[in-house]
């Protein structure tokens, strides 16, 4: 077992080193991940192909704000596989703000992670809206973005202004499919990162092939 600034494991499992969580509700599994005990304490193997964050670390991510403590924002929650991870990482200190707009993904999300994680913080909203998230209080550390929206790069950055602290970390997730079939994707990944540079340093761009085609994950730091 090789520890990662103590965020994030590498768990050897089935003749390979796998990324792991600690599990912060021993017993409980999100999306039937394995479950592993090594040294008495319970791990939840990550599944990269699951999960974007994921898929960035496989990929030699450089930067990870992710911590004990952390407060952290996350639009696009889906059924919660990424953001249970999270959970597992900032710790019973700190918090996940979990928006989710779409009402079926969202009642899985209450069930598999919120119910059961008292750091997960389930916000029933359009991400186009940050002034409605009325559970959200305070600056938080770090906002990560997994929405499917042609807009979604707009939608991320007046999410940051109204939520990020100055010099906090900006995850966004590019599904360029999502914003236009007809170019080529390595040229809307270029074309979004530009938008991000007057209000951001950009750090990292890193493409999540093999484990997602036609996406990238851009990473900055907020400059206002």
């Amino acid at each position: 077992m090789e520890e990662d600034s103590q965020a994030f494991f590498w768990i050897k499992s089935e003749g390979q080193q796998k990324l792991a969580t600690e599990n912060m509700v021993p017993g409980n599994q999100v999306y039937k991940e394995r479950l592993i005990i090594k040294k008495g304490i319970e791990f939840r193997l990550w599944d990269p192909f699951r999960s974007k964050l994921a898929a960035a670390i496989m990929n030699e991510l450089d930067y990870f704000p992710f911590e004990n403590k952390s407060q952290i924002l996350y639009l696009g929650a889906s059924t919660g596989t990424t953001v249970s991870h999270i959970s597992d990482i900032v710790g019973h200190d700190g918090i996940v703000f979990g928006v989710e707009h779409a009402s079926r993904v969202a009642r899985d999300f209450l069930d598999r992670v919120a119910a059961h994680r008292k750091n997960v913080i389930p916000i029933l909203q359009d991400a186009r809206k940050p002034k409605e998230y009325f559970s959200v209080f305070g600056k938080v550390d770090v906002v990560y973005v997994d929405i499917a929206q042609p807009d979604q790069t707009q939608i991320a950055v007046d999410n940051c202004e109204t939520f990020l602290k100055k010099g906090g970390y900006f995850f966004l997730v590019i599904k360029t499919r999502s914003i236009d079939v007809t170019k080529a994707p390595k040229r809307i990944v270029e074309e979004e990162v530009e938008k991000l540079k007057p209000g951001f340093q950009v750090l990292q761009t890193i493409d999540l092939h093999p484990y997602d085609k036609d996406h990238a994950m851009v990473i900055a730091k907020f400059k206002n």
